[in-house]
């Protein structure tokens, strides 16, 4: 545990170290409800449709930038204490230790960013990026909630498109539903209207059996 320790506060490691911990207090106010996905990118959805170039040229594009970068630092950190431990037991001195160092660091952002696109791959479905013209399809479904609470300016939610696809979309309760039936993680809500000034959806707690029901049905 001492060496672990150790490798994590020296050089490379300890420049992911910090960053290590950031990202695993931010998933932490993620699961509670604090934070939502896109807090370092504005307007998720054109965030998503246009990724910034770094991200389009390293072909990391397709999710949010903060699912990116969590995966890129948790593994960069990962490959660089690995490397640190290796060398601690290596008899290197002088210049060919800071070349060695300066080697763990380098493989650790390639090794990072090679295991994070393959990592993202799949996640692309799940974060794709909603078309305008496609979103009045999705009033009447029934989604599954995300975030551990949808309330009057928080919430997220998956949905399945006509094309058999799903999404990840915005979502929002009343206060009035959200203080009598309160959705959770895991359970069902219904669609039943759009907002397009705040691009979201409004939903309301339902029963999964329901999953033809439309509005105006009884």
């Amino acid at each position: 545990m001492s060496n672990l320790l150790e490798a994590a506060l020296s050089f490379p490691a300890v420049l992911f170290s910090f960053a290590f911990v950031v990202v695993i207090g931010y998933w932490l106010l993620v699961l509670v409800g604090g934070l939502g996905l896109d807090i370092f990118e504005g307007d998720t959805e054109a965030a998503e449709a246009e990724p910034s170039g770094w991200m389009k040229g390293l072909d990391l594009g397709g999710v949010p930038l903060t699912v990116a970068l969590s995966l890129f630092v948790a593994f960069a950190w990962l490959v660089s204490i690995i490397g640190s431990v290796v060398l601690g037991g290596v008899n290197l001195s002088g210049a060919a230790a800071a070349a060695a160092l300066i080697g763990v660091l380098v493989a650790a952002v390639v090794i990072g960013v090679i295991t994070t696109k393959v990592f993202i791959s799949p996640l692309k479905r799940v974060f794709r990026h909603v078309p305008a013209q496609s979103r009045s399809d999705f009033v009447g479904k029934v989604c599954i909630v995300r975030t551990s609470s949808v309330g009057p300016d928080f919430g997220q939610a998956e949905v399945t498109s006509p094309d058999g696809s799903s999404a990840l979309v915005q979502v929002r309760q009343t206060a009035e539903h959200a203080a009598e039936t309160p959705l959770k993680a895991g359970t069902s809500a219904l669609i039943y209207d759009y907002d397009a000034d705040g691009e979201f959806f409004w939903v309301a707690p339902v029963d999964p059996a329901l999953d033809n029901f439309t509005p105006g049905q009884a």
